[in-house]
């Protein structure tokens, strides 16, 4: 399957972000960390590594988050029904902000983007922070949309549109 500009509802990458550590990864019962979340305009992605820069690169061979995608849709959608005023595109700590792509269809499959092609493994559930990344009643309003983890089977660069 192909996310390509020339479909009638064309996705479109709205932000890429890496993190060079973990905030909420592992870190059960204890404070979140503080490891920036930084926008870039280009992700490096290394088929069956990750994204350079970021904290998943090399985590552990043939990792099932290589790269995460979340949907920007939901994302207005919990800003909206929550309430939330600080409206913060890398609260959720995704990779890949993107509009216009059913991401649970994409579970099972795999897929090109911009060149690179993915295989879609399961949802990259939410979790009890993000009431505190997003807002409260975000784990819960994300419960079965809370985006896609993917590993990554040929390089190549994701650039924001």
């Amino acid at each position: 399957m192909t996310l390509s500009s020339g479909a009638p509802k064309a996705p479109q990458i709205r932000h890429l972000f890496i993190s060079p550590g973990h905030n909420f990864f592992g870190r059960h019962g204890q404070t979140a960390d503080t490891h920036p979340i930084l926008e870039v305009e280009r992700l490096e992605c290394v088929a069956g590594r990750g994204i350079v820069g970021d904290r998943f690169f090399d985590y552990k061979p043939d990792y099932k988050g290589q790269i995460t995608f979340f949907s920007w849709e939901v994302l207005l959608a919990a800003w909206e029904t929550l309430g939330v005023g600080r409206r913060d595109p890398s609260a959720p700590r995704r990779n890949v902000i993107i509009e216009g792509v059913d991401l649970n269809a994409l579970i099972g499959q795999e897929f090109d983007l911009q060149g690179v092609r993915f295989a879609g493994i399961e949802e990259s559930r939410p979790c009890y922070w993000m009431d505190q990344a997003i807002g409260p009643g975000a784990e819960a309003f994300l419960r079965g949309r809370g985006g896609l983890r993917a590993k990554i089977l040929t390089s190549g660069s994701l650039c924001r549109e």
